[in-house]
């Protein structure tokens, strides 16, 4: 067992790399242990690839499949080699958004039952005996029911997992020292949108770099974390574009890359929720290291 393991939780194809990529990458390429849970296949994401619109959920109904394909290639690029389907492959359905047809199918993640979906959760934090987990804020970073329902599994069975009395069949008790959620700074964004602005591109348009931003960002002083993966920031554009489905290469959140370089996917924010902060990075007063006073 590797000397330091890290469990993140998400809840569809692509989350992981979007949010995550470069911290995956960087400590993969450290020699830690980094295990992904996935808690569906995104069968209901929308496709951006027109010959393969006919994988859709009101078509084929095959885009799940199609997507663990590219969550495979993701994980290549980013050298993870322990990725996990919440459950098993397909237990999950991608629920949707609020309001619409799937998100009152009986199988989606929305409508599971929690503690059966915890359960699963435990037996692999007992498994693996992570130092650190990660995974979205209350609000599941931006709304989504299964962001969300990710949200609520991953707390549930952090703390399961640590109850020494509670399911001793899905093995020994473990504490996790420190949980993070991962976070976009309020100033981060602001500096984005001012850039995008400054190219002429109006795919955000309507949000005020200068005014007040949605729930999804969060103040500045709340970030606990901020690791610095320019190094591996190649490796997370790559793993974007395994996701192709999903994410266009030639959208806004690409031009914003190049217009800023490795500054704006190459850094990514947490906030510390459980546990003891390490020592802070004189410079950001910030911790540099998710395993800094753990491991």
């Amino acid at each position: 067992m590797a000397d330091r393991r890290i469990l993140l939780v998400h809840a569809h194809p692509d989350d992981e790399t979007i949010g995550n990529g470069v911290t995956m990458a960087k400590y993969a390429a450290e020699g830690a242990q980094v295990t992904l849970v996935t808690c569906t296949r995104g069968e209901e994401g929308e496709v951006l690839v027109p010959e393969l619109a006919h994988l859709a959920a009101d078509r084929d109904d095959t885009l799940g499949d199609h997507r663990e394909k590219e969550m495979a290639a993701a994980m290549a690029e980013l050298g993870v080699t322990d990725h996990r389907w919440l459950g098993g492959v397909g237990r999950y359905r991608d629920s949707g958004m609020i309001g619409t047809p799937a998100n009152d199918r009986p199988e989606c993640f929305w409508r599971a039952d929690l503690c059966e979906a915890a359960d699963h959760l435990v037996a692999v934090i007992r498994e693996v005996r992570p130092q650190v987990l990660v995974t979205y804020d209350e609000f599941g970073g931006y709304g989504h029911p299964d962001h969300i329902q990710a949200h609520r599994v991953a707390t549930y069975a952090q703390f399961l997992a640590g109850a020494p009395s509670y399911r001793r069949d899905l093995g020994e008790a473990w504490s996790i020292p420190k949980v993070y959620w991962g976070a976009m700074p309020e100033s981060m964004m602001r500096e984005g949108l001012r850039r995008l602005r400054d190219m002429g591109e109006t795919a955000f348009e309507g949000m005020d770099p200068d005014g007040e931003l949605p729930r999804t960002f969060v103040p500045d002083e709340l970030i606990s974390a901020r690791i610095d993966g320019n190094h591996h920031v190649e490796r997370k554009l790559a793993a974007m574009r395994a996701h192709a489905t999903q994410i266009a290469v030639d959208g806004p959140f690409f031009a914003l890359s190049n217009n800023l370089g490795n500054q704006v996917w190459g850094t990514e924010c947490y906030r510390l929720v459980y546990g003891r902060p390490g020592p802070a990075d004189p410079a950001t007063g910030q911790e540099n290291d998710l395993f800094a006073g753990v491991a």
